[in-house]
């Protein structure tokens, strides 16, 4: 029997933050993309939790969670999940992020390495410039109400693509999986308080020239935590070279490139990214954060340049 997933809150800094927890064990801390929330796990959890304690929580700004006028920077997300993890009696936990979430999840590897114990990374953000048209677009002037147009139309939108959806799964046509979750993010955003949040989370990270906020100058610090990147090859939005800029600048990176996925490898492929993910954890050590190590590294790279790890 799978472990059950109990959808929770908490409060902290006063504002309501949404979870899902399933499973005990190990603690792994998934964290969803912009516009989405929780149930973008909704495929995996359930495997994952049969040996592991997950928490999947609603993004402030997000799902279920509160979305109040305030800070929705990188380093504000990585903050609130140290917070939370702090009031659920968590110290250390295997952070595994997808696109925005990647992100964040690098951030607070930066910002928390001693409570990271290992480091997951689908479709992440934060590893190069290049981003969807779309997403650029919707950092520009007048955007609002470009957004507010589209989450209107998005509800017969998502009808009718329920119905490609099922085509799609019996040809294989994968991208239609990509169209349905974009769809389902806007009609997130039905309220002007998820729009607002929505805009102020992709304009702190991207502007109209692609993404502007970059972990590349900081990927040597990986070398301490154990790296696993997932892409889809076939990915609409954050392209798939991305992965690679890793492997060149992190060599000691697992990588993993599902040929037929696109940005969502875990919807695409739910038993295949179990797999993955969970052999990266059984395989890899925590790791286990040494200050000295920490200040060598950054001794050894003080001028920023991105070079690959122990040169």
């Amino acid at each position: 029997m799978p472990s059950p997933q109990v959808a929770e809150t908490r409060v902290v800094h006063g504002h309501k933050r949404a979870f899902v927890r399933a499973g005990e064990g190990p603690p792994l801390l998934l964290l969803h993309g912009i516009g989405n929330n929780c149930q973008t796990w909704s495929k995996v959890i359930d495997r994952l939790a049969e040996t592991h304690t997950v928490i999947a929580p609603d993004l402030l700004g997000h799902g279920n969670s509160d979305k109040p006028r305030g800070d929705y920077s990188l380093a504000a997300y990585a903050n609130g999940m140290r917070d939370l993890l702090s009031v659920l009696d968590i110290e250390h936990a295997t952070v595994v992020g997808h696109s925005l979430g990647g992100g964040i999840a690098l951030q607070f590897a930066y910002q928390f390495p001693e409570r990271c114990q290992r480091l997951a990374l689908v479709g992440s953000g934060g590893l190069g410039p290049e981003l969807s048209a779309g997403l650029r677009a919707a950092t520009l002037p007048g955007a609002e109400v470009v957004v507010t147009a589209l989450a209107q139309v998005s509800g017969p939108l998502r009808t009718g693509l329920q119905a490609v959806e099922k085509v799609g799964r019996v040809t294989g046509w994968r991208r239609v999986g990509d169209l349905a979750q974009a769809v389902d993010a806007l009609l997130a955003l039905k309220d002007i308080e998820a729009r607002r949040a929505f805009l102020r989370t992709l304009r702190g990270v991207v502007d109209a020239r692609g993404q502007a906020v970059t972990a590349l100058d900081r990927l040597y610090l990986a070398d301490s935590v154990p790296m696993l990147v997932v892409w889809g090859a076939r990915d609409p939005i954050v392209p798939s070279q991305h992965a690679e800029s890793v492997r060149s600048l992190v060599p000691s990176a697992r990588v993993e490139v599902f040929e037929e996925a696109g940005h969502w490898p875990h919807l695409d492929e739910p038993e295949r990214f179990c797999d993955v993910l969970l052999d990266f954890i059984a395989s890899t050590e925590p790791a286990a954060h040494d200050l000295d190590s920490w200040r060598r590294l950054l001794a050894q790279n003080w001028d920023g340049v991105p070079r690959p790890v122990g040169q």
